[in-house]
């Protein structure tokens, strides 16, 4: 659940940033840049571990 949620966010968050120019993480965590860069390594290894472990877990897939 943590990884489908870290993947929402990134995501919505490349969607604000295409739309609006507006990046949210930057937003929230700007005066900490390791946090930032934390959030966007956690980001990319959800989205990761979210496409290797989908098939078991879609209805649609498997």
């Amino acid at each position: 659940m943590l990884t489908f949620l870290l993947v929402v966010v990134g995501a919505l968050n490349w969607g604000l940033v295409g739309l609006f120019d507006f990046n949210l993480v930057t937003t929230l965590v700007g005066a900490w840049p390791m946090v930032e860069r934390l959030v966007y390594i956690l980001v990319g290894l959800s989205a990761v571990y979210v496409l290797l472990t989908h098939k078991g877990t879609c209805n649609v897939c498997s």
